[in-house]
């Protein structure tokens, strides 16, 4: 990592746990909140936002849980608005929920833009003001770190820039001495902030002790855009979730943002041991938040350091900086080959290498995986998604695979009367080298049946099966020409306690397709658990 420059430094502010509940389907108990904070703490992050205690009991659930819990190094923060109109701090039950909330710090918001003033809160501008000031100082002086968010800021100031200016003045002579500047709509461009952060700031030249911070959401697309040009033209602080968890089309995508700042503008923020756990830490909200993980994400994705192009994977066994911006593993990623019709003899080689498959210097090997995995794609397989299947083809063309059990046969029944929803019954005959194992099992459907026929085959033979489950099934269409005849793909995804793998099976029957996935996926736990001995 290149060296960080001493005097540029960002601070690091998630809001997960409390704008990224905000995005649609998402949601954190209050147990999960403290195991997303204790990784956001473990991973270095400065600020973590819990939840606005004055908005439901859950958000208060959560700091009664952190009250007394020792942090590495985050400050727990309480969000909510300034005081009401026309009324005081002591009178105001959101301010009493913040301060009882027993967070070191509170980040309040305000509004800075006289559309909301007027428009919307019926207020004067007077007023708004006082409320900021009021709130600001009165928490202050109970000892709390007061944030103060400017939310519309950037929309305020494009309408009346004088008025924006001085909400900020409010909250600076209130006693924040942290001014974040807040695009709340998402509706603004790179330039916008550029200019306006810049001129922001410049007011502020004479306050010494007051640094900026920026929050952004991604209704344009801009969010960690808008985010990074405002740190480059003077904000210290950033504000955003992991994933881009958020109200509408998200927030900004911390796992991006996190490794810009450090790898690309050199910015103190993190350490390289937390900055590897990115990919581990965006996987865990993910799972947390029960939102599958999306693949394209950048930095952290499946897919973000892949590579299916012939000429791009020789390219990178020779310098990965020629298709590679950056290392993979400096954020907890690795690199990916894919394998495809599309794919040469580079690609066999580095996917034959990364899988445990000796090739040697053999280009007659190479040439005829090559050519099976065009035929069998040509067929429907895809084996970019199947790596499970895929090292098993390498090895049976290569002579090197060894079989765990070999099917004799099966049988699926399925079966449906007034009385009870469809049912499925499978017997299965497989072989173990001189053993026979005859076994039926029942299950929610035909591939549910035969699994567990299977599992309950190998069990006795091989007790690690127990530990594989499927996590994923999926059945597409081929070609639909065919009507019901046409020739169907299923993706099996499996996992034990240490691995997660893909396989597929093709044929114009779902069941035979079915059981090629199903099949391949306990030879390749079973391999693993041979080799691990």
């Amino acid at each position: 990592m290149t060296t960080v420059n001493a005097k540029k430094k960002a601070l690091l502010y998630d809001t997960t746990l409390r704008d990224g509940m905000q995005g649609e389907n998402i949601f954190f108990s209050p147990e999960d909140k403290l195991k997303i904070a204790t990784r956001l703490d473990d991973a270095g992050i400065h600020y973590i936002e819990g939840g606005w205690p004055g908005s439901n009991p859950g958000a208060q659930a959560f700091f009664d849980l952190v009250r007394d819990k020792q942090f590495k190094q985050a400050r727990i923060c309480a969000f909510g608005s300034t005081r009401r109109q026309n009324s005081t701090c002591e009178q105001d039950g959101n301010i009493k929920a913040l301060i009882d909330s027993g967070a070191p710090v509170v980040t309040i918001f305000g509004k800075s833009w006289d559309l909301h003033v007027m428009d919307i809160m019926n207020n004067t501008r007077e007023e708004n003001l006082a409320m900021i000031t009021e709130s600001i100082s009165y928490l202050k002086a109970r000892g709390r770190e007061v944030l103060y968010d400017a939310e519309h800021y950037y929309d305020g100031y494009k309408a009346n820039a004088d008025f924006a200016l001085e909400t900020l003045e409010a909250a600076v002579k209130g006693g924040s001495r942290c001014l974040v500047l807040c695009d709340t709509n998402g509706g603004s461009l790179p330039c916008d902030i550029d200019t306006i952060t810049r001129a922001t700031i410049a007011h502020f030249k004479d306050y010494d002790d007051v640094i900026f911070g920026v929050h952004t959401h991604n209704d344009c697309a801009m969010a960690v855009a808008n985010t990074i040009n405002a740190v480059h033209a003077g904000a210290t602080m950033v504000q955003g979730t992991i994933n881009g968890y958020g109200e509408r089309c998200g927030n900004a995508d911390l796992t991006a943002i996190i490794p810009i700042l450090a790898l690309k503008m050199h910015r103190a923020c993190i350490s390289e041991e937390n900055l590897a756990k990115l990919q581990n830490l965006s996987r865990f909200v993910s799972e947390t938040a029960n939102m599958q993980p999306i693949a394209a994400r950048p930095f952290v994705g499946h897919s973000a350091f892949t590579h299916k192009g012939g000429v791009h994977v020789s390219a990178i066994m020779k310098n990965p900086r020629a298709y590679e911006h950056m290392a993979p593993e400096l954020v907890g990623n690795r690199r990916r080959v894919l394998v495809s019709e599309q794919s040469g003899k580079s690609n066999i080689a580095y996917k034959a290498r990364e899988l445990g498959v000796d090739l040697g210097n053999d280009d007659t090997k190479k040439s005829l995986i090559v050519n099976n995995i065009k035929e069998m794609e040509n067929y429907g397989y895809e084996f970019d998604t199947a790596e499970g299947s895929l090292k098993l083809l390498m090895e049976k063309l290569t002579e090197q695979y060894q079989s765990h059990f070999d099917l004799e046969s099966f049988r699926v029944v399925v079966e449906k009367d007034k009385e009870r929803p469809c049912y499925s019954h499978a017997m299965i005959k497989i072989r173990v080298g001189d053993e026979t194992e005859i076994t039926s099992a029942e299950g929610d459907g035909p591939v549910s049946a035969l699994d567990n026929a299977l599992r309950k085959a190998l069990t006795t033979m091989y007790p690690g099966v127990k530990d594989l489950h499927l996590v994923d099934f999926k059945v597409r269409v081929i070609d639909g020409s065919d009507g019901t005849d046409s020739r169907v793909r299923v993706l099996i995804e499996s996992r034990d306690t240490d691995n997660i793998f893909s396989t597929v099976g093709v044929s114009a029957d779902i069941i035979e397709a079915s059981w090629q996935a199903l099949a391949d996926s306990f030879q390749y736990k079973l391999a693993l658990d041979h080799n691990n001995k």
